[in-house]
């Protein structure tokens, strides 16, 4: 009887090694992969062959997405970049945050919404021909997403994989047509920029260059400053002091060189999520979008909202705790979502964070466990459709939030996907305690 025994216990230890990430290889006795790998590797012969078309898939998916600029002109293409650009080249005369962009959006003249270093940032570019700008920010967006797929390979323990520069090239491929990197390329955003930031910061064993990545991204845009927390769970306190630093640092060169237009946004607009855009149109994937599109009082809807945020905190605890210490992208992912749910506004172009995401969920250490490929498959499809982007045609404009039920029920789907994947977390590791104190 004592044979068997300390055979399940063994086994049972086994698979919790497999599920915790902290084995990254295939079992030797039994050749099929283990709990928390991918069904797939790269001698799969399905996998293999479709490998060898990664370098055209991407060429044809990036060259689409050129003709699709440049032959289908629309009123969404660079309106952000012009914002960065034109509003950049406005310190000059010391109108930055009265500068407004209306040549696409009549209906709403875009402000310059970013801290005044991110128009220092820019400012180089206002000499350069806008069309060469534009063009140059769509190859450095495509270059940015591969570079963020290949850190995330890194992360995973796959980026020496035989085959993986090629699924890198597949998943940018891909990548390029879903929703939040679709209308970053429109918008001529700097979410994939900043994302590549992130990551670098927190892979990166130097304290100073991850602290002053971070540092730099928030001062051109203050979503990256959630990161802040990252580095205090994983008592990286060097790298979240220096971040601070640098962030403060930034507001420093822009006090020096642009004092009024610092004061001013300091004064005004640090704060002021109202002229970022309408909080309750359905690109508002924030529990704070959510809250606003179900026709409340203002007032109850703050509180719903502050409620939520309570939930999530909590809900985003858990899951940290459930992930093992060495799966750091798995617990870069718990901060970054609920940095997008707890912020005011999220549009769907700041959810570039699901690229990581779903390498997470088919790479990552619960990639075998029941769920990951249900929950995987659902974010794909919500993103390669952009059900915000349909849901938008039936919003006149985007000032008239149609409200409420069905279509806020249907706007939640980030809100709710986001919550589902923390849940689903918190249950994986509770599965992976359980096999490992299994007698």
């Amino acid at each position: 009887m004592r044979g068997p025994a300390h055979g399940s216990r063994d086994a049972a230890r086994q698979r919790g090694r497999a599920v915790d990430g902290s084995a990254l290889s295939v079992g030797p006795a039994q050749g099929k992969p283990a709990h928390g790998q991918p069904a797939q590797s790269a001698s799969d012969p399905r996998l293999s062959r479709l490998l060898r078309w990664a370098p055209l898939v991407l060429a044809v998916a990036f060259a689409a997405r050129l003709l699709w600029t440049a032959l289908v002109p629309n009123a969404t293409n660079f309106l952000d970049l012009h914002v960065y650009v034109d509003g950049a080249a406005r310190i000059t005369a010391g109108d930055l945050y009265g500068f407004r962009y209306a040549t696409n959006t009549p209906e709403f003249p875009l402000p310059f919404t970013y801290p005044p270093f991110a128009a220092l940032v820019f400012f180089p570019l206002s000499a350069l021909p806008f069309t060469l700008v534009a063009l140059l920010w769509q190859v450095g967006i495509a270059a940015a997403l591969y570079a963020v797929v290949r850190l995330c390979q890194r992360m995973l323990g796959a980026a020496g994989r035989v085959g993986s520069r090629r699924e890198a090239m597949l998943w940018t491929g891909v990548g390029l047509w879903t929703e939040p990197v679709r209308t970053t390329l429109d918008y001529g955003q700097v979410n994939v920029f900043l994302v590549l930031l992130v990551l670098v910061a927190a892979s990166t064993a130097r304290w100073w260059l991850g602290g002053a990545l971070v540092g730099i991204a928030a001062g051109i845009k203050r979503t990256p400053a959630i990161t802040g927390l990252f580095f205090l769970a994983r008592r990286r306190f060097g790298a979240a002091a220096f971040s601070a630093v640098v962030f403060f640092v930034t507001v420093g060169v822009s006090w020096l060189v642009i004092r009024d237009e610092t004061r001013e946004y300091i004064g005004s607009y640090f704060g002021d999520a109202d002229r970022i855009g309408p909080t309750g149109s359905v690109w508002n994937q924030s529990l704070f979008g959510a809250a606003h599109r179900f026709g409340l009082p203002e007032g109850t809807a703050r509180i719903v909202w502050l409620v939520a945020v309570v939930l999530v905190c909590v809900l985003a605890w858990v899951a940290w705790r459930a992930l093992h210490r060495h799966d750091v992208l798995g617990t870069l992912l718990v901060v970054q979502i609920l940095g997008l749910l707890v912020s005011p506004v999220s549009w769907s172009h700041h959810w570039v964070w699901v690229i990581p995401l779903l390498l997470w969920l088919v790479r990552g250490p619960f990639a075998g466990m029941p769920g990951a490929r249900a929950i995987a498959s659902a974010w794909a499809a919500m993103v390669l459709v952009g059900v915000p982007w349909v849901l938008s045609f039936f919003q006149p404009t985007i000032w008239e939030i149609v409200e409420p039920a069905p279509l806020a029920w249907i706007a939640l789907v980030y809100v709710v996907g986001a919550i589902t994947v923390l849940a689903w977390m918190v249950w994986c590791g509770r599965a992976r305690r359980s096999l490992v104190s299994a007698p």
